[in-house]
């Protein structure tokens, strides 16, 4: 298979989405580039969920799809709890007995 034979699928978008996430957090805030780049990694989760594979599809399907959205919303929630003390306080007495 050459390289043009390829497909690439979302793969670009995906890209374009970590690089603006990864240029969030060096200009503007961690906490936002943090947001962005977990979104990104979600709208791929969900794109592979779709069946748009191309350069997405490394595994099967699902784990794939699990992957990617438990990383992106780990992402997000990690992102959200660095200048939130309530909401950090919220989630830990989720888990305090």
């Amino acid at each position: 298979m050459t390289p043009s034979d390829e497909s690439w699928g979302p793969y670009p978008l995906i890209l374009a989405g970590a690089v603006v996430a990864v240029a969030v957090t060096l200009l503007v805030d961690p906490r936002w580039g943090g947001f962005t780049l977990g979104g990104a990694v979600m709208v791929a989760a969900a794109l592979r969920f779709a069946g748009y594979g191309g350069q997405l599809a490394v595994r099967s399907k699902k784990t794939d799809v699990v992957t990617l959205g438990v990383f992106g919303f780990v992402l997000v929630l990690t992102s959200l709890l660095l200048g939130n003390n309530e909401l950090k306080a919220l989630i830990l007495s989720l888990f305090a007995r």
